[in-house]
């Protein structure tokens, strides 16, 4: 049993108090009795997930096993609730002898490390066991982890144009579905298509940009991805629209696309999964796909800059395993040192704070189905990505860029228009 109560040891690291109600199991509390949200502690694994990966990664373990609750937001829009706490709380840093002194007022049985909820992904260094990072076999296990989740759920919380990446919007009262429309439109536009050219579409997604390419642009389309529940959705869509003399989706790895001469390369969200050290082989690979000529449009999630930074352990264990982001320069000079001519580069990373509103929108309207459907855990950690997400982008701590290349002609012919036409 803990001898310091829980809701005075949680005020005492509070450098100016609480903006939020905290209770806890042994009936202790702090922060003001009237707080628009509460965040309540229910039982011991709780604190032991919290004492034992004190940040994020307690914070997320006892979320989603439904220790800590949140009272006050919706888990499938914690938005506000996140808004707040991260603009109103500062910890400080305990000394050594306060340290010593909770733990042992805490109780040190709770410096046992209960077992990580489900939905958690193995550590980095265990993940050896799986192969190299970024093979192609661990590779497919880290993408399975994240989009084979199921493709009811993703039709609920993505929407009719089912397109898991920034969304472009053409204006601000714009609709989450004339957004990812514009988007995949906006691409298409920077890439040239005409009817008969013949589209590349790496990490393809359930078909969405091969789809809109093939039935607005008369292409020819191949999109290649690796996970099996998005390449079966995306077949089933292109016959059921009609599309299947132009437009196919491959369950595969990029790297096994034999075939080359492609007009256009569309790369839409799949830079985040590669890692950095990758990207002189990635970028190559991808350059000879393309015709003397072809364009390539790059669009990831980046940093503000260009330093190396490990991605956090919520997202690292939760979301994308292996994931890594890097700085647009290190993109821009990839894609340079393999011999492309970058002709144009863009940030919308306010776009995709507004994507991330509406996803979660549509996660707080379908909840009690995607609730049914994946689990309370999975729910939970869904929305509180997505809102963290979306304070990442609105804070400038993410970016997301396009960033256009082009495989000149021996004689540097590109091919684009005198000033951009799109």
């Amino acid at each position: 049993m803990s001898t310091i109560p829980i809701g005075d040891a949680v005020a005492g690291l509070m450098r100016d108090g609480l903006p939020v109600r905290f209770e806890a199991y042994d009936g202790s509390t702090a922060g003001p009795a009237d707080a628009s949200v509460t965040l309540r502690l229910r039982n011991r694994r709780g604190l032991a997930y919290l004492m034992t990966a004190p940040g994020d990664l307690g914070l997320a373990r006892a979320y989603v096993a439904g220790d800590l609750e949140l009272e006050g937001a919706h888990p499938g829009d914690p938005y506000d609730a996140m808004t707040l706490i991260l603009n109103h709380t500062k910890f400080r840093r305990p000394s050594a002898k306060e340290i010593v002194e909770l733990v042992r007022g805490l109780g040190l049985s709770n410096l046992k490390p209960p077992p990580p909820p489900p939905q958690e992904h193995l550590p980095r260094w265990r993940r050896v066991m799986e192969g190299m990072r970024h093979s192609v076999a661990r590779d497919a296990d880290a993408i399975a982890h994240h989009y084979d989740v199921s493709n009811a759920f993703y039709e609920m919380v993505l929407g009719s144009s089912m397109t898991y990446t920034c969304a472009v919007y053409p204006e601000l009262d714009a609709t989450l579905e004339q957004a990812q429309a514009e988007k995949y439109d906006l691409v298409c536009r920077k890439l040239g298509l005409e009817p008969g050219m013949r589209l590349l579409d790496v990490g393809c997604g359930w078909g969405g940009m091969v789809r809109h390419a093939a039935r607005h642009y008369g292409v020819k389309a191949l999109g290649v991805t690796l996970s099996r529940e998005q390449a079966h959705w995306a077949k089933e869509a292109i016959d059921r629209e009609g599309l299947g003399d132009l437009a196919e989706v491959r369950h595969s790895d990029y790297r096994d696309v034999l075939e080359g001469d492609f007009d256009a390369v569309s790369s839409i969200g799949l830079t985040e999964h590669i890692g950095v050290r990758q990207y002189p082989a990635y970028f190559s690979f991808l350059r000879d796909r393309l015709r003397p000529g072809g364009r390539l449009l790059n669009h990831c999630i980046t940093r503000p800059h260009n330093r190396p930074e490990e991605t956090g352990a919520f997202i690292d264990r939760y979301v994308f395993p292996d994931g890594e982001l890097t700085g647009s320069g290190t993109i821009v000079g990839a894609m340079q040192d393999v011999g492309l001519e970058v002709a144009h580069e863009e940030n919308l990373r306010h776009h995709y704070a507004m994507t991330l509103r509406d996803w979660c929108g549509n996660l707080v309207e379908h909840w009690d189905e995607a609730v049914a459907e994946v689990g309370l855990g999975t729910a939970r950690v869904w929305g509180l990505y997505m809102a963290s997400s979306r304070i990442a982008f609105e804070r400038n701590e993410i970016q997301l860029h396009q960033v256009l290349g082009v495989r000149t002609t021996d004689d540097g012919v590109d091919g684009l228009p005198l000033r951009p036409t799109w």
